[in-house]
């Protein structure tokens, strides 16, 4: 079960909280895309008619579709477009609905059946393409009449529903922030230690039901059952040793990213070391040389394993705080923060392996600061935006800048990690969120890479 500090439950319990959260909403109304010129013909409030029929466009890139939330009625067609640089195709199982594999540039036309109906499954059926992260929902919903609700005019939006049901679905689901689900990951894991004074860690992966969001339980692979994995914290001159067994069906292994470690170290089979076959163990032990803002993570089969949960933070000491931001104020951290970031897999966009409604809620006093490494594990790069207050880059991949760098967006490529400064200014619930839009919000509200900043007085 996901927990909360209790200056945060304190906050959290206001019934002044439900009003932000919703406001919130509001507020967040503009990241939604209800323009473009595939307005639907609804007949208003006039007379009860059924939606004309439309097209909505789906694109496939490596290894996206895009939007990964596609609203449809019965009878509208979906035309596939191929915008990336290899073979893809898209399909609909449970509606026997598929296109051919598209080449690069090609497209197709598939008209969702009259029968069709509800919340479908949808992905890239060519190996390997959905696990890496080609996946979506289909949204069916019957002919909406166009008969005004109450309150005002009940036409069509573009996503095949009144604004009134467009508004009701968005304020519900951000309403339940935070929602709880089961399993929280990310915690600093504590060593034991040897009679020579070694920092010994026992890692296992494993497979395991990973609650992303209310109800939804995926597959996912992890280190010691959690996504993402138990974050390490040592200091410069440690000496570590992890005790890995692998639990899981397929081999795999441990590659220690933004961390100097000797060669056999260096966790990519075949060439630094066998892999790990089910079953198996293997004993990485290094010296912690050098300051790092690190990740360990697989190195077989990566475009799965990786996505799929084996992901997790690696720090040896701390990012300082550079002069020019002591000047400012910046004296002192008063919380650290790793947001690890995903997009594909199992898991699917998320932070630290939640997606909104139930990813975690951050909270700082007028005046404290947060430290945040953020640490992306997907497969695209993420423009992290936190609408107040501004961020300032301190260090990028672990080496501390000579100049921080202000930043209220800010992107973060795979695998690479930057780590901010931010400091509560304003009272309020400030949203914080990727800005590919349709990786935060869309017709049926927030979700996915979505949480929030609570400063507070």
């Amino acid at each position: 079960m996901a927990t909360m500090s209790s200056r945060e439950r304190t906050f959290l319990g206001f019934a002044t909280f439900a009003v932000a959260i919703a406001a919130l909403g509001v507020a967040l109304f503009g990241l939604v895309d209800t323009g473009g010129d595939e307005s639907s013909s609804g007949s208003g409030g006039e007379g009860g008619g059924g939606t004309a029929a439309q097209t909505v466009e789906v694109v496939l890139t490596e290894f996206a579709i895009t939007p990964d939330m596609i609203m449809v009625n019965p009878g509208d067609t979906i035309k596939v477009v191929n915008e990336g640089t290899m073979a893809h195709n898209f399909a609909i199982p449970s509606l026997d609905l598929r296109t051919a594999d598209l080449l690069a540039g090609e497209s197709e036309d598939l008209v969702v059946p009259a029968s069709a109906s509800g919340t479908l499954d949808a992905l890239c059926e060519i190996a390997g393409h959905a696990g890496s992260g080609m996946v979506a929902t289909v949204m069916v919903g019957g002919e909406s009449g166009g008969g005004s609700a109450e309150g005002g005019d009940g036409g069509s939006t573009s996503d095949g529903m009144t604004w009134q049901e467009m508004d009701t679905m968005m304020r519900d689901v951000a309403l339940t922030f935070p929602a709880k689900t089961e399993g929280k990951g990310g915690d600093v894991m504590e060593p034991t230690i040897a009679a020579d004074g070694t920092l010994v860690y026992d890692v296992t992966a494993m497979q395991v039901d990973w609650e992303v969001e209310p109800g939804k339980f995926v597959k996912a692979m992890t280190y010691n059952g959690v996504v993402p994995a138990p974050a390490i914290q040592v200091e410069v001159g440690d000496k570590i040793r992890i005790n890995f067994k692998n639990e899981l069906p397929e081999s795999t292994s441990i590659h220690f990213h933004g961390i100097r470690v000797p060669n056999a170290m260096d966790g990519v089979d075949p060439y630094t070391q066998p892999a790990v076959e089910p079953g198996g163990t293997f004993v990485y032990e290094f010296e912690a040389i050098e300051p790092a803002v690190g990740i360990y993570h697989s190195h077989h089969n990566a475009q799965k394993q990786v996505p799929d949960g084996l992901f997790g933070a690696f720090l040896i000491g701390t990012m300082p705080i550079p002069a020019k931001l002591q000047d400012l104020g910046y004296t002192q951290v008063d919380r650290d923060v790793n947001m690890v970031l995903n997009d594909a897999g199992t898991i699917g966009l998320s932070l630290n392996g939640k997606s909104f409604p139930a990813t975690e809620p951050y909270t700082l006093k007028v005046g404290e600061v947060m430290r945040v490494n953020y640490l992306n594990e997907g497969l695209m790069a993420h423009p992290m935006h936190l609408h107040q207050p501004i961020g300032w880059v301190i260090a990028k991949d672990g080496i501390p800048l000579d100049e921080p760098m202000p930043g209220d967006t800010i992107n973060i490529a795979p695998g690479e990690r930057y780590t901010v400064l931010y400091k509560g200014t304003d009272p309020g619930v400030w949203a914080w969120h990727c800005h590919i839009l349709n990786h935060a919000e869309g017709p049926q509200g927030m979700f996915g890479m979505v949480t929030a900043l609570i400063v507070i007085q």
